[in-house]
């Protein structure tokens, strides 16, 4: 009688599986963009509800309004990006920002406006007359987020 062997299935061998997640940690650390940008302006973003996040980060200009970071002045200023650009400037500032984008994002960008509560009115409108100018119609406000209140 002849007998009937079963015969083991060998073990994965694994001994080449560290090399390859390290390749791909070092391949995912170059390939991404991981940008910050330094904010020079001190701003306290105004509380709001129901807000939402941008999707497609990477079309985003974001320019803040508030006053000069650790100084006392009373004076406003605009930063875009990564630099503080004095309002005359702003049209020609955002132009370039908008320039320097793929040439199929450059028809989806938004402008993420992080005004402070205090900021007067007259300045935002002149930064939204200045969005308009240089072509960027969508304008995405931030907040932070605060709880409704309940009524009772």
């Amino acid at each position: 009688m002849r007998r009937i062997q079963r015969r083991k299935m060998p073990g994965l061998n694994t001994s080449s599986l560290p090399d390859l997640i390290f390749t791909v940690l070092f391949f995912f650390m170059i390939v991404t963009h991981m940008r910050s940008v330094p904010v020079k302006v001190a701003c306290q973003a105004p509380q709001g509800h129901e807000l939402s996040k941008l999707i497609k980060k990477t079309t985003v200009v974001h320019v803040w309004i508030g006053r000069p970071m650790g100084g006392q002045s009373d004076d406003w200023q605009i930063q875009v990006n990564d630099r503080v650009v004095p309002l005359a400037d702003l049209v020609a500032v955002l132009v370039a920002e908008r320039e320097r984008m793929a040439p199929d994002d450059m028809e989806n960008v938004y402008v993420s406006l992080k005004a402070d509560r205090q900021a007067p009115m007259g300045i935002v409108t002149d930064v939204k007359l200045a969005l308009r100018r240089a072509n960027l119609l969508q304008v995405a406000y931030s907040a932070v987020e605060t709880q409704p209140e309940i009524s009772q």
